[in-house]
C-alpha cells in the first residue's frame, strides 16, 4: 500500500487497551464482510442481521454500498481504479468500527479478490469474516429489483458486474450464504452462528 500523501504526521495509539475497550463495551468488534452480485441479497441480509444482533444486546452497523456512494465515496464510479479506491476506503472504515468494538457488517459486491484480501490485511486476526453471499447470474437477474440488469443488457450501464465486468468468487470464505431457497431469516442467523462459532458473541 502506498505511503501517505500528508506529511509531518504521527500515528498517535490508543491509551485504552482493546481488552479494555471490550470489557466496557461488553462485545468484541468484528468486520462481516459480504459480497456477492448485485440483487444476490447482500443489503436485505445485512439489515436483518443487524437487527437480530441488536435484538439480542449487541452494537452493530451496517455499511452499504449505496449509501456509501452517496456520501463518503460520492466522487467515485465503477470503473477497476474507482472500486478498488472504494473499498480500501470502506476496510479502513470498518476497521475503525471494528475497534471500536462494533459488529461491522458490510454489503458492497467487492467484486476483486485482492481489494477484498486487502481489507483482510489490515483487520486485526480473528476479526475479519468474509461471507460469500451466493448466486448465479440468472437468478440475480431474475430478481433485478432496481432494474439494473436489464439497463446492463441494453447497454446503459457500462462495467456493471457479471455482465460486462468481472466478479471473482471468494476462494477461502468464512461463509458461503446461500441464497436462492433459503428465507432471509435463515441467511442472517448463518452470520450470527458463525459468530458465536469464532467467540465473537454468545447466542
Amino acid at each position: 500500500m502506498s505511503e501517505p500523501k500528508s506529511t509531518n504526521i504521527t500515528f498517535h495509539g490508543a491509551i485504552v487497551t482493546p481488552e479494555e475497550r471490550e470489557a466496557t463495551v461488553g462485545q468484541k468488534g468484528a468486520v462481516v464482510w459480504l459480497t456477492g452480485l448485485s440483487a444476490s441479497g447482500k443489503s436485505t441480509i445485512a439489515r436483518r442481521a443487524e437487527q437480530l444482533l441488536l435484538e439480542r444486546g449487541h452494537t452493530a452497523y451496517v455499511l452499504d454500498g449505496d449509501n456509501i456512494r452517496f456520501g463518503l465515496n460520492k466522487d467515485l464510479g465503477f470503473s477497476p481504479a474507482d472500486r478498488t479506491e472504494n473499498i480500501r476506503r470502506i476496510g479502513e472504515v470498518a476497521k475503525l468500527f471494528a475497534d471500536a468494538c462494533v459488529i461491522t457488517i458490510t454489503a458492497f459486491i467487492s467484486p476483486y479478490r485482492a481489494d477484498r484480501d486487502s481489507v483482510r490485511a489490515i483487520t486485526p486476526a480473528g476479526t475479519f469474516f468474509e461471507a460469500y453471499v451466493e448466486a448465479s447470474v440468472e437468478v440475480c437477474e431474475g430478481r433485478d429489483p432496481k432494474g439494473l440488469y436489464k439497463k446492463a443488457r441494453a447497454g446503459q450501464i457500462p462495467e456493471f458486474t457479471g455482465i460486462s465486468a468481472p466478479y471473482e468468487e471468494p476462494l477461502s470464505a468464512e461463509m458461503v450464504i446461500k441464497t436462492a431457497d433459503r428465507t432471509v431469516d435463515e441467511c442472517a442467523m448463518q452470520i450470527l452462528e458463525e459468530l458465536a462459532a469464532k467467540g465473537v458473541i454468545k447466542l
